[in-house]
């Protein structure tokens, strides 16, 4: 998955970095693809987009941009900055818990800490909304979203690990348990 540009224009290191994405594991709700990258934030750069897909909805969506500049004229402490944005509506008893901000936020900083050899500059927002219809809306039942935003420098050009924790994120707010926990639902029907 070359960046857009020619091959010769395109940094050996980027084109490193980008190397390190291809063909993440995905688990079975999860749909990735290669998206138009934004061309103002840096010299280079590639996206992609993302879904996790359960019962026929899409119950979280999210970007991942891999942003490049080999000047480093950006505030960024390397020549590398990702950007994730993940997004999901929230079951009501969810929503209305305080904490919702700070355990989405420590979803990123856990999955970094486990999938990825480090970050520097890691910043971001939670934002949390309710949305309530009036009017001729008024019968349209409450719907809370929550929003997480954030960017880093990743210490080293192997970014698989971060792809993982974006992916991982995505599927932590879509309500997915992690991989390695097994549903005890379905394990009760099977007996």
């Amino acid at each position: 998955m070359p960046p857009p540009g020619k091959a010769e224009d395109v940094p050996a290191e980027f084109q490193q970095a980008l190397a390190s994405l291809e063909a993440p594991q995905l688990r079975p709700e999860v749909r990735i693809e290669e998206i138009p990258a934004p061309r103002r934030l840096a010299p280079h750069a590639a996206a992609w987009s993302g879904a996790v897909h359960v019962d026929g909805d899409d119950v979280a969506l999210g970007r991942l941009i891999v942003l490049y500049d080999p000047d480093q004229s950006r505030e960024w402490p390397g020549p590398l900055r990702i950007v994730a944005y993940v997004g999901a509506e929230l079951e009501s008893e969810m929503a209305a818990d305080p904490l919702v901000g700070e355990v989405t936020w420590s979803w990123l900083t856990e999955g970094l800490s486990t999938h990825t050899d480090g970050q520097q500059a890691l910043s971001g927002t939670v934002t949390r909304a309710t949305t309530e219809g009036f009017g001729t809306k008024a019968d349209q039942s409450t719907s809370t979203e929550v929003e997480l935003r954030a960017s880093w420098t990743p210490v080293s050009v192997e970014l698989s690990g971060h792809m993982a924790a974006w992916l991982e994120v995505m599927c932590a707010i879509a309500g997915l348990p992690p991989m390695d926990v097994s549903d005890l639902d379905q394990r009760r029907s099977r007996a």
